[in-house]
């Protein structure tokens, strides 16, 4: 086996793992900070919704649209001025936080509004019925009935970080993706390679799992 492997330094392994559980939870807790609260304006300002404003909608959806359509790779070399500017450095896991941030929010937003979307039209009228206000019917009836909507939609967007992140490395953000590109590819050793991408498809493997369970599990309350 060591013969099979006999590029692979296991310490370089473990660090490029962390950096990347480092990229994946900082952007997505960030991700569903600012993407949570777009995907509700989303939904509420759509048509025939709560606070309908066709033409705050319209803008609305095409920068969203523009900015998820956007290839990443491309954001990323786009980001780099900005990103230095509130991070001081496009390199490494600060670097690479930014535009993952900005590439997963959009996408996030439209999942979160589709989920939105699926809640029946009856609990949010019951609820304005009984003289809640706008705060209440989104804390209290929409959020709630479509909990496990969102939750299928960041374990959705949690494995395209992962794959942003392996992305990233192509700029030097470190990770597991930084590795493959400067071992893997650069420097032909087949079997950092091989390493990398097993790690990554066994982290995707998790998320899909845990996010699966969640989504069952408040789907029967």
């Amino acid at each position: 086996m060591n013969e099979l492997l006999i590029n692979v330094d296991w310490y370089e392994i473990g660090l490029a793992t962390l950096e990347t559980l480092i990229m994946l939870g900082g952007s997505l807790l960030f991700t569903i900070i600012l993407g949570l609260p777009l995907g509700i304006v989303l939904f509420l300002t759509s048509p025939k919704q709560l606070f309908e404003q066709k033409g705050f909608y319209s803008l609305l959806s095409l920068v969203t649209n523009i900015l998820r359509s956007l290839p990443f790779i491309i954001l990323l070399i786009v980001m780099i001025p900005f990103t230095v500017l509130i991070t001081g450095t496009s390199l490494g896991v600060a670097g690479a936080i930014p535009p993952l941030v900005v590439g997963a929010t959009p996408f996030f937003a439209r999942l979160v509004e589709t989920a939105l979307r699926e809640v029946d039209k009856g609990i949010i009228e019951a609820t304005q019925a009984m003289g809640a206000t706008t705060k209440q019917i989104i804390i209290s009836a929409l959020l709630p009935e479509a909990r496990p909507g969102i939750l299928a939609a960041t374990t959705v967007t949690a494995i395209t970080l992962v794959s942003y992140t392996a992305m990233a490395g192509v700029v030097g953000a470190g990770g597991l993706g930084d590795l493959a590109i400067r071992f893997g590819y650069q420097r032909f050793q087949t079997d950092v390679m091989v390493v990398t991408v097993v790690l990554l498809l066994m982290l995707v493997q998790v998320l899909q799992m845990v996010g699966d369970r969640l989504v069952v599990h408040y789907s029967r309350k």
